[in-house]
């Protein structure tokens, strides 16, 4: 079947005991066993339920996976990935990885022996040059978070399968419905649902999505142990938001492109991050390896004074850290969803001062326009 019809009736079927086209919330903590020793397939929220399960589907299936596990957020899904490793294990990561996941590996997971080395993946040499005895993993965010560098995932899926590495792709900037990492060659993709899967701000979320058994058990035994499952409530919101995901994509792709190209036209702009512009180092791959470029671009207007003056005159854009929700939202990275980071550390990853991160809404193009240009005239 197609995108939107699995998105609406993979894990979204009527509910059997009613026939209700929506199947309901199972908000209770603990399940019935029908007697010693034998249950309906659930005992205990925390370690499964079926709104989790009826989620866990959907994505798979989108996704091209064996299975997916959904967790609290985003972070939580990332960190479980990383718990598939062992102390003294070395990580490849991108140069240029969301705030949060170089938070959680620079200041946390060092400290119980993981090694990281942050490289520009655009360059297959410059990989293959990290690779050491120790190394396991090579972990990707194609297109970066926020300078929107876009990484060869089958290029580099065939360098980790010849090393025997676990090869891991956050797809979150693009969703399954423009990209599919375990399609072209992945073993693992990561979504922070809360973006543009749920679509609509209203829960957080994150998601793990494999391609081989033995990892697919591993990360459903951590799911399990560590507590972190996607409560029922949170479980629902995603799918309803999974169900109109096709549809909202086209219009965030849309509004993208003709952002992206008023933006890169505008004399107050310095420079335009979007993989849809001829200009980008990495445009035709993308061409390739994605369906569409999405609504997530980023800007320099030369400093931070700059940005803070335009920010602060929005009126539609509404200034917040998240992304990939109905509603356009955009942030400054350095001072606020790479603010962990070192300056020159921000700096080396291409986040300058001026650097502003614009997720495009659905909303009517032209409002988006004028509420940009009444902005950048401050400047």
């Amino acid at each position: 079947m197609g995108f939107s019809t699995d998105a609406i009736h993979v894990g979204q079927e009527p509910d059997p005991l009613t026939g209700a086209v929506v199947a309901p919330i199972y908000q209770t903590s603990t399940y019935v066993l029908e007697e010693l020793g034998k249950s309906r397939g659930y005992d205990y929220a925390r370690t499964n339920h079926p709104n989790r399960k009826a989620l866990e589907r959907t994505l798979a299936k989108l996704e091209g996976g064996i299975g997916a596990f959904v967790f609290t957020s985003g972070m939580a899904a990332i960190d479980s990935v990383l718990r598939l490793l062992r102390p003294g294990d070395h990580v490849i990561v991108t140069k240029g990885i969301y705030g949060g996941a170089y938070r959680l590996m620079t200041k946390l997971l060092v400290e119980f022996g993981l090694e990281f080395s942050f490289v520009d993946t655009t360059r297959l040499d410059l990989v293959e040059e990290a690779i050491k005895p120790s190394t396991k993993m090579i972990y990707v965010d194609t297109p970066t978070n926020p300078t929107l560098v876009v990484t060869d995932i089958g290029t580099v899926s065939a360098l980790a399968r010849s090393r025997n590495l676990t090869f891991v792709v956050d797809n979150t900037f693009m969703s399954p419905y423009f990209q599919n990492p375990l399609v072209l060659g992945a073993d693992v993709v990561v979504h922070s649902v809360t973006k543009y899967l749920n679509g609509h701000s209203d829960c957080t979320g994150g998601a793990v999505i494999l391609s081989r058994p033995q990892e697919a058990a591993r990360i459903q035994f951590i799911q399990r142990a560590a507590g972190a499952g996607l409560a029922p409530m949170d479980c629902f919101l995603v799918s309803r938001g999974v169900k109109t995901l096709a549809v909202r994509m086209e219009r965030h792709n849309e509004n993208g492109i003709a952002i992206a190209k008023h933006l890169a036209s505008h004399p107050k702009v310095k420079h335009v991050n979007y993989p849809g512009l001829p200009s980008h180092p990495q445009h035709e791959l993308a061409k390739r390896q994605q369906r569409g470029f999405g609504a997530m671009m980023s800007f320099d207007v030369g400093s931070q004074e700059a940005a803070r003056k335009m920010l602060n005159s929005l009126r539609i854009c509404s200034l917040g850290e998240s992304l990939g929700g109905v509603e356009t939202l955009i942030c400054h990275p350095a001072t606020m969803t790479h603010a962990s980071m070192a300056p020159e550390t921000r700096r080396e990853f291409g986040i300058t001062d001026g650097l502003i991160r614009l997720s495009v809404g659905i909303e009517d193009v032209e409002d988006l326009v004028s509420d940009l240009d009444q902005g950048l005239a401050l400047l």
